[in-house]
């Protein structure tokens, strides 16, 4: 019986190549800013559909199981906006949203769904109110957040694109000193809508 603990999340990876270099182009925009931050990697952008922390990976084929339940749908996600946690005027997290139309409400279901199925499996209920998005970078202090505060403001209704929802990943992510590695678990593609 095997004890291990992974740190865990449920995500739509984004790998459209067009689709990517402009959220690094937004984000390096911020970066540029000189504020303290640590960007997300290129090849770690994604949209949480929920975050699982340390789970033991013996729960990896009954969290699939639930992804596969909740019958992912093939719908266009359209990428749009920019924002930040907790909020534009305190940025903590900034962060490209999900526009309003199909590929948000489907997210949202699929958030709900998920979240039930994960309720039956122990986990505690989500504090925060669910936010499609795609984290671009933290911020670690408040040195230049003025400059933060005014590009957020600049950028609030840029049109970044839009992706497919072609599958849910389970994914872990792995601590490492120059940043996460993100490792896919399991994979549920999605149904044609």
């Amino acid at each position: 019986m095997s004890y291990e603990r992974i740190r865990a999340f449920i995500a739509v990876d984004i790998e459209d190549p067009s689709i990517v270099a402009k959220l690094v182009q937004i984000r390096d925009s911020f970066v540029a800013t000189g504020a303290p931050m640590k960007p997300v990697e290129d090849q770690n952008l994604h949209i949480t559909l929920r975050f699982l922390g340390n789970i033991p990976l013996s729960l990896v084929d009954e969290i699939e199981k639930i992804i596969r339940d909740a019958k992912p749908r093939r719908v266009v996600i359209r990428i749009r906006g920019v924002g930040a946690f907790p909020s534009p005027a305190r940025p903590r997290v900034v962060w490209v949203g999900v526009e309003e139309g199909e590929g948000a409400k489907e997210l949202e279901r699929l958030y709900r769904e998920i979240e039930r199925g994960l309720r039956r499996l122990g986990f505690k209920p989500e504090r925060e109110e669910f936010v499609p998005h795609v984290t671009l970078a933290r911020l670690k202090g408040s040195r230049n957040i003025d400059r933060v505060v005014k590009l957020l403001n600049e950028l609030a209704d840029i049109e970044v694109g839009e992706i497919v929802l072609e599958s849910v990943r389970l994914k872990q992510s792995i601590l490492t000193p120059r940043g996460p590695i993100y490792k896919t678990l399991r994979e549920v593609k999605a149904v044609e809508a």
